[in-house]
């Protein structure tokens, strides 16, 4: 097992980052946490809402201050799938544990995915989930320390991938 308290969950939106952790909080014995949720109690709004109040960037900006001050030293961390474009925010997560990269196909995605639209998705005006996919998993595998993969697994295979890679 890694030596760090934390887990950070990184991945695209319908990854499975927030249901996973919840299992993975409860068989690491951590506490669990959604930064998205950190973001809408700052904000007092929906990441929906903060998108329409002003723009995706904004939404970044945001978490990207969130994730920076963050002080969570033993806990399972399911960041928003935008948590990769803020490398200080990035950086102080990774400080507290290794990332864990949740990787789903488009395909995948696509399928569990039903809300693209109206999810709160920090994504420019009119880009497709394609282009959004293919710009985040550089990232996504840039921080990434392990990486378990999605597709065609059920939500107890992949608790007991991340489960096994984090104990090598």
């Amino acid at each position: 097992m890694h030596k760090q308290g934390s887990v950070v969950l990184i991945g695209m939106p319908g990854a499975g980052k927030s249901t996973l952790g919840v299992l993975l909080a409860k068989v690491l014995a951590k506490d669990f946490v959604d930064t998205d949720v950190l973001i809408q109690l700052r904000e007092d709004k929906t990441l929906q809402e903060i998108m329409n109040e002003s723009d995706y960037l904004n939404l970044r900006r945001i978490e990207g201050e969130v994730l920076a001050e963050a002080k969570l030293p033993n806990h399972i961390i399911a960041t928003g799938g935008s948590a990769v474009y803020s490398e200080d925010g990035m950086r102080n997560l990774l400080r507290f544990g290794p990332a864990v990269f949740l990787n789903c196909s488009a395909d995948e995605l696509r399928r569990r995915i039903h809300n693209y639209e109206s999810r709160g998705i920090a994504k420019a005006p009119g880009q497709s989930f394609e282009a959004l996919f293919e710009e985040r998993q550089a990232l996504y595998r840039r921080y990434a320390d392990i990486e378990v993969d999605c597709d065609g697994r059920d939500l107890e295979q992949v608790l007991a991938q991340v489960v096994s890679k984090l104990q090598d």
